[in-house]
């Protein structure tokens, strides 16, 4: 197996200056890839250039990047505002990428993000699909998990006690997936009723049982009566995650927005599929699953365009966002919030990373507010 390479991370005396995240990976990838034997880490946990390594660098690493987050959020430029709840910044961690958030609390304050959308919840205790689950690609990677999860009473009486015992302080978006209305309808109206819960987030990309299989998500008379039985039993913000894997994703937002949707949250993966070429066979033991991503992000900006022209309600932006400068240009295309996804799973720190980037970012911009270019390129 060939060597993995790692990206040496920055001092923290230069962070602030250094260039953004995406443009360090892009200059590797344009100088052949990789890092430079001379990055890699001694013994003694100082890497060859002087950057501090080992358990106490990165913990160094880590407050620093926490400092510089906490400013930033203290300034008020980064301030937006998702469905009529006020969050400090726009980044929020996706579902599926931050475990219940407690997770990541042992690697850094998550107070520091706008919020985290929590792992997809179903009705009852979900073990996923068969291995293999997970396939790499060379500009994201392909996953058929299964929305393994433990099932909604699990989370309000084990995974949300767990992270308020964390020391999360602010509120939570909380992602449900279902394979009926019912079901749906069940664990919306549950997890409305806790009050660390600020968000619903409906996950129509799920086959209805009761529908010939096709998603709630690709039909938009299916997606309309999803929406609106939801709507009916809850009283916080609706968000509907759609699919990309549609023929015309503005008839699906259009549908949900008149079903009574507070906002939508876009793209969720979009199918794909690697094949072994020694066992002839797909990687993945379902053949397909979702791709996400850097590769998917121009895909996800067009979306994201197309769907805040077509409807008046907020957007969260998702798909292939790991910088800064991705979290501008989401939201440049209209976006109100940007989801962060994949990049959590690369590096952990990759959400703590982007709020503490942006208002160096903003000021190379000329940008004051960051809420000020909200559908400035629509």
């Amino acid at each position: 197996m060939g060597k993995i390479a790692v990206q040496a991370p920055q001092a923290p005396d230069r962070a602030p200056q250094a260039a953004d995240h995406c443009t360090l990976v892009q200059d590797q990838e344009s100088q052949g890839g990789g890092v430079s034997r001379e990055r890699a880490v001694s013994r003694h946990g100082v890497s060859r250039n002087g950057v501090p390594q080992g358990r106490d660098g990165f913990r160094e690493r880590v407050a620093h990047l926490e400092d510089l987050a906490r400013a930033a959020n203290a300034s008020g430029r980064l301030g937006v505002r998702l469905c009529g709840i006020d969050i400090d910044n726009p980044v929020i961690p996706a579902s599926g990428t931050f475990g219940y958030g407690y997770e990541f609390a042992d690697i850094f304050d998550i107070n520091v993000l706008g919020s985290f959308s929590f792992k997809g919840t179903t009705s009852e205790v979900r073990f996923g699909n068969e291995q293999h689950r997970i396939a790499e690609c060379s500009a994201g990677m392909i996953n058929s998990v299964g929305l393994q999860n433990p099932g909604v009473e699990a989370v309000l009486e084990r995974e949300l006690p767990l992270l308020a015992k964390a020391g999360y302080s602010k509120v939570v978006m909380a992602n449900v997936s279902g394979f009926s209305i019912d079901e749906y309808v069940r664990v919306s109206q549950a997890l409305d009723a806790e009050p660390q819960v600020g968000w619903i987030e409906l996950n129509v990309s799920c086959p209805n049982v009761h529908g010939g299989g096709l998603t709630f998500g690709q039909d938009p008379r299916a997606a309309e009566q999803v929406v609106s039985a939801v709507k009916a039993v809850v009283r916080k913000p609706l968000i509907v995650k759609l699919s990309p894997n549609v023929t015309d994703i503005a008839a699906i937002a259009r549908a949900c927005a008149q079903a009574g949707a507070d906002g939508l949250s876009l793209i969720n993966t979009l199918l794909a599929e690697r094949i072994d070429l020694r066992s002839r066979k797909p990687v993945i033991a379902r053949r397909d699953g979702g791709f996400s991503g850097p590769a998917v992000f121009p895909v996800a900006v067009r979306m994201v365009d197309t769907v805040c022209r077509a409807v008046d309600i907020p957007v969260a932006g998702i798909g292939g966002v790991s910088c800064a400068r991705d979290v501008v240009e989401m939201m440049m295309a209209g976006a109100s919030a940007v989801q962060v996804g994949t990049a959590n799973l690369v590096d952990p720190l990759a959400s703590l990373r982007i709020v503490a980037q942006l208002p160096t970012v903003m000021d190379e911009l000329g940008i004051d507010a960051l809420a000020d270019v909200i559908g400035a390129a629509l």
